[in-house]
C-alpha cells in the first residue's frame, strides 16, 4: 500500500498530538488530583515500576483506588463537574494530550504501509525464543514469516499460549511491543512488510528521519 507521505507529514506537523481518553475502571465516587492543562508523566523506571502522576481517586465501599497516568502529556477535557460524584464504570473523565515524537510519528505512518498483526486480547506478550534469536541476527533481508508460523507467547492469568501468525507472508519489519509488557487488545504486535515493498518502506522511513524535526 502506497501512501501520500506529503499529506501525512503536513497533517502531523499541524497537529503532532494524540489524545488518550481515560475511563473509570469501576463504579465509585471520584476525586480528581490534577487540573486542566497540567503536565503529567507516565510510568518511570527501566521496567515501568514507578507509577505515573496520580490522576484521581475512586472510592467504592470505603475502598479507595489510586489511578495513575499511563502516558506523558497534558491534561485535557477534564470532567470537573463530576468531582465528588458517583460515576459508572467506563465513563470518560479526562484525556491526556500526548505530543508525538519522531519515532512515534514513524510508527503511525508505518501502520498505514505494513500489515499489522494485532493483540487478540489484553495480555503480556513475548516473542518465541527462536524468532527473537533470528531477529537479533537479522540481515538486510529481514526475517520472513508466513501464515501458521508460531511467533508469539501470550501470557494471561498465569497461563501461556502459543500464538500463530495469520496474516499475509512477508518480512517482520517492526516489533511494536516490549517483551513481557502488557499490550491492550487490538494494539499492534508486529508490522509485516511484503518483500517487494521493503525498498519503498525504507525510503519512507529515511525521508521522515531527514525531514521531521522534534
Amino acid at each position: 500500500m502506497d501512501i501520500n507521505l506529503n499529506d501525512l507529514l503536513r497533517r502531523y506537523r499541524s497537529h503532532p498530538f494524540e489524545d488518550y481518553h481515560v475511563e473509570t475502571e469501576h463504579t465509585g465516587k471520584i476525586s480528581f488530583k490534577v487540573k486542566e492543562g497540567q503536565e503529567v508523566r507516565g510510568p518511570g523506571g527501566k521496567w515501568g515500576q514507578r507509577p505515573g502522576t496520580l490522576l484521581y481517586l475512586l472510592e467504592r465501599e470505603r475502598n479507595v483506588k489510586k489511578i495513575h497516568a499511563t502516558w506523558n502529556g497534558q491534561i485535557a477535557e477534564l470532567k470537573r463537574e463530576k468531582e465528588g460524584r458517583f460515576v459508572e464504570a467506563g465513563e470518560v473523565i479526562l484525556a491526556i494530550r500526548h505530543r508525538l515524537g519522531k519515532e512515534e510519528i514513524m510508527d503511525r505512518i508505518l501502520t498505514r504501509v505494513l500489515h499489522i498483526f494485532p493483540a487478540p486480547q489484553r495480555a503480556r506478550y513475548l516473542l518465541i525464543p527462536e524468532l527473537a534469536q533470528k531477529l537479533e541476527k537479522t540481515s538486510e533481508k529481514g526475517v520472513f514469516i508466513e501464515p501458521g508460523d508460531e511467533s508469539l507467547i501470550m501470557s494471561l492469568m498465569k497461563r501461556d499460549t502459543l500464538i500463530s501468525y495469520d496474516g499475509p507472508p512477508g518480512v517482520i519489519y517492526k516489533v511494536y511491543f516490549q517483551s513481557g509488557a502488557i499490550v491492550e487488545q487490538g494494539d499492534p504486535l508486529l508490522g509485516i512488510c511484503p518483500p517487494d515493498k521493503l525498498r519503498y518502506v525504507q525510503k519512507v522511513i529515511q525521508r521522515i528521519r531527514t525531514e521531521w524535526e522534534e
